[in-house]
């Protein structure tokens, strides 16, 4: 774990900016590190970017979590943090004290700037015989989901293995919704209400995905595609 100063300072920013937002704490405050927690909910991070701690907690906190494999009542009993409370806290709908980031982090085994910085951008590797699939059409077509939808980014990724006849019918996604598929293995028909795309391997298509439309395998190997669904914002 990091080596973590803990003080308190007593002033407040007199202009502090997010998204817009010009907000005057004046509560005390306590620093640790570079990282100074203002009692009005602001964190401000060396002197430069500021956001809101719940939002920061919230991401570091979640994502501790799913790192770790572990379902809400398992991090309970590791960290001594109630379900509801952890709940709450993944959704940003409170604002954590001190004590509470310090049990999360604990029961995780991670440092306190752990869960109070904000996240910065690294790999995410994901192993094939990690990703279950989610089934259709009698385990004929299989939909690996890959990396999640997140507001930030707007569009979430999967990986799709149809074996020979099979397929999917699915429902229109929200309006504005694209997909974008690119098959690698096989070959793959897509359809739409106005019309059929027959795609070979190396083929890719772009389509709006706000109206039905449908995967089949017509050949006689497995079919691999790649798929990304975007979301107008």
């Amino acid at each position: 774990m990091h080596s973590l100063s803990v003080g308190w300072t007593g002033g407040g920013l007199t202009a502090l900016e997010k998204r817009g937002t010009i907000s005057s704490p004046e509560s005390p405050t306590y620093q640790i590190s570079s990282i100074v927690y203002y009692k009005s909910n602001i964190l401000s991070i060396g002197g430069g970017e500021s956001l809101e701690i719940n939002a920061v907690v919230s991401e570091n906190a979640r994502r501790l979590r799913e790192e770790k494999r572990l379902t809400l009542d398992e991090a309970a009993r590791l960290t001594g943090v109630s379900r509801s409370m952890l709940a709450q806290i993944e959704k940003g709908d409170v604002n954590p004290t001190i004590s509470l980031v310090w049990k999360i982090a604990n029961g995780y085994r991670v440092s306190f700037t752990s869960l109070v910085e904000p996240a910065r951008e690294r790999p995410v590797l994901l192993r094939a015989a990690d990703t279950p699939a989610l089934e259709a059409d009698g385990g004929r077509y299989k939909n690996y989901p890959l990396f999640p939808f997140d507001e930030e980014r707007g569009f979430e990724t999967y990986r799709i293995v149809i074996l020979p006849g099979g397929g999917l019918e699915a429902q229109p996604h929200l309006p504005g919704a694209e997909e974008y598929v690119t098959v690698f293995a096989g070959e793959a028909e897509i359809g739409l209400p106005e019309e059929t795309y027959r795609l070979g391997t190396g083929d890719s298509l772009r389509f709006p995905a706000d109206q039905p439309h449908c995967y089949r395998n017509p050949g006689r190997e497995e079919a691999r595609l790649s798929m990304l669904i975007w979301y107008r914002r």
